[in-house]
């Protein structure tokens, strides 16, 4: 298990998530390993209406949601990441605790650091958080960086 060699941070822009990349930054420098943000651009719905089928295009909009979480994570990469640390960017499509998880795993990534949201209520019991189902499905360590 250790050292860690490859190191996976996954982000969503929020607060919480720029301080995980703060603390797997920090690991990464530490172990000398390469870190990889990743962000995951979810499935945009499309709903049927009675003249056919929405009036918009939809590809293009998930083009143009992936070119602006390129500029995000190059931005958190510049910004948040300690200098002299390997570091790289990804940008998939789809369910995000899914797609985290399999990333990780073709990857062969030795460690995921996340943040916790702190959600509560009716959402977090029927859905569960995302980080949840990472730390749950996960074949590798996960380190939950949580914020008061």
């Amino acid at each position: 298990m250790l050292p860690f060699k490859r190191i996976l941070c996954p982000t969503d822009f929020s607060e919480p998530a720029c301080t995980a990349i703060k603390a797997a930054g920090e690991v990464a420098q530490q172990f000398d390993a390469e870190l990889i943000l990743i962000h995951v651009v979810g499935t945009v719905p499309v709903l049927e209406t009675p003249t056919g089928l929405a009036g918009f295009d939809v590809a293009a909009y998930q083009q143009e949601l992936a070119d602006s979480a390129e500029k995000a994570l190059q931005e958190r990469l510049t910004k948040r990441v300690p200098e002299g640390v390997n570091a790289r960017k990804a940008i998939v499509h789809g369910d995000p605790a899914h797609e985290i998880v399999k990333f990780s795993k073709d990857e062969g990534v030795d460690l995921i650091v996340l943040s916790t949201h702190g959600e509560s209520g009716w959402r977090h019991r029927i859905f569960g958080s995302v980080t949840d189902q990472v730390v749950r499905h996960a074949m590798c360590p996960c380190l939950t960086i949580h914020l008061d």
